[in-house]
């Protein structure tokens, strides 16, 4: 403690951190959803044998299959599609588990949900596919799969009318045709 005049002062500044949780985030931790991005198959496996349907969504309207494809958790997101989650299952912001893997630059994850029926076509709020969430990001490799499997993928203008192209011209692969 120091001292200023007549008064006392406490001289160390505490800060604690936050030991308080949110219902939501206490049950995202014990959900299926922290499981599937901490990529725990047999956590995942004994939600969904008890009956958790995999495509439950969290608060923030994501489902287990989204935040496995963010992670890159493929065979989280092998388990989930063979469960019955939906491949093409749209945030409120209209996100797909591919614009998710696409924009982490999880190869593998954007194979596998494009083998399993995920459709590059459809577009989040703002207009971008899983092309234009690779592009931003700089993910060659994930663009040139994508432009391989879906060429017309490149003429795709977002609502800010930006092509995959725009969004990183340095790849020539994007160039629209």
């Amino acid at each position: 403690m120091g001292s200023h005049g007549n008064q006392c002062t406490c001289s160390a500044h505490r800060s604690t951190a936050s030991v308080y949780q949110t219902l939501e985030e206490m049950d995202f931790e014990r959900g299926i959803w922290s499981a599937a991005i901490d990529g725990d198959v047999e956590r995942v496996r004994a939600f969904i044998k008890k009956g958790i349907d995999p495509n439950m969504r969290d608060q923030a309207n994501y489902t287990a299959l989204h935040y496995a494809s963010r992670a890159g958790q493929q065979s989280v997101c092998e388990l989930l599609l063979d469960c019955g989650a939906c491949v093409n299952v749209q945030t409120r912001g209209g996100a797909t588990p591919l614009h998710r893997a696409a924009y982490c630059g999880h190869h593998s994850v954007l194979k596998l949900l494009l083998d399993r029926g995920a459709d590059p076509c459809l577009t989040d709020d703002d207009g971008s596919t899983a092309l234009h969430k690779a592009a931003e990001q700089k993910h060659f490799a994930v663009c040139e799969l994508l432009v391989n499997r879906f060429p017309a993928l490149r003429d795709v203008k977002n609502k800010r009318s930006h092509t995959s192209f725009d969004l990183c011209p340095e790849n020539e692969f994007l160039r629209p045709q």
